[in-house]
């Protein structure tokens, strides 16, 4: 199977597990990326079974108002069962890397709020350590520099992602070759950085449910 054929699977796998457990007046949170795209065109086809939802991003809401979904302001809803997104690294924890598209601090907003965070990934995204894929950072544009020279005292190398702006008006730092042995206790760490908004470990908050495609089919695994 291609990569897009597996994105596709997990991305089914996702509308199967939720559906049943969605009501007239369920609001399902949505991320952003590929996966999550292929989620939402998989989703619209039933888009009379659920009230609608909140995106994560600017480009997200874009796609689900071109499938007629509404989308709520996260601060309008009271309850929000389900978030499903992607991940650029995932481990046996479901502990995650995100942000490889810049909506880091809404996903991990969205996630924060969701009663069940459900992860759709290929198996190419599924690693034994966090960190081949650098880490993105969220940071005010005006403590750039110092954000970066606090991530080189962690043993990181930080590239300014030229020509990025988040949908929050911030930029983003990219951290390589972070060894990442704590995840949970690293997230805490650069979190506490002053200019930091936030990073793409979801550690603290991990998945729920991992949908991983694979040549043999979609495996589920639990937190």
């Amino acid at each position: 199977m291609t990569q897009d054929q597996l994105k596709q699977a997990v991305a089914q796998a996702a509308v199967d597990l939720i559906l049943p457990q969605l009501t007239e007046k369920s609001i399902v949170g949505i991320g952003t990326g590929s996966t999550a795209n292929f989620f939402i065109d998989l989703l619209a086809k039933h888009k009379m079974d659920f009230d609608g939802a909140v995106a994560s991003s600017e480009a997200t809401a874009a796609r689900l108002k071109g499938h007629g979904i509404p989308v709520y302001d996260l601060n309008s809803v009271q309850e929000l069962e389900f978030y499903v997104d992607g991940a650029d690294e995932c481990n046996k924890y479901l502990e995650l890397i995100k942000g490889g598209g810049a909506a880091l601090t809404r996903e991990k907003i969205v996630a924060a709020v969701a009663g069940t965070f459900v992860c759709i990934a290929d198996e190419s995204k599924r690693v034994d350590f966090l960190g081949a894929f650098p880490l993105p950072v969220e940071v005010i544009p005006m403590a750039r520099s110092h954000v970066a020279r606090e991530l080189v005292k962690l043993g990181g190398d930080p590239i300014y992602r030229e020509g990025v702006v988040t949908d929050n008006g911030n930029v983003i730092l990219d951290v390589y070759n972070l060894q990442i042995t704590n995840p949970r206790e690293l997230e805490a760490k650069i979190n506490n950085i002053v200019g930091v908004v936030t990073n793409g470990l979801f550690a603290a908050r991990p998945a729920d449910v991992l949908l991983l495609g694979t040549g043999k089919g979609v495996e589920t695994h639990k937190r």
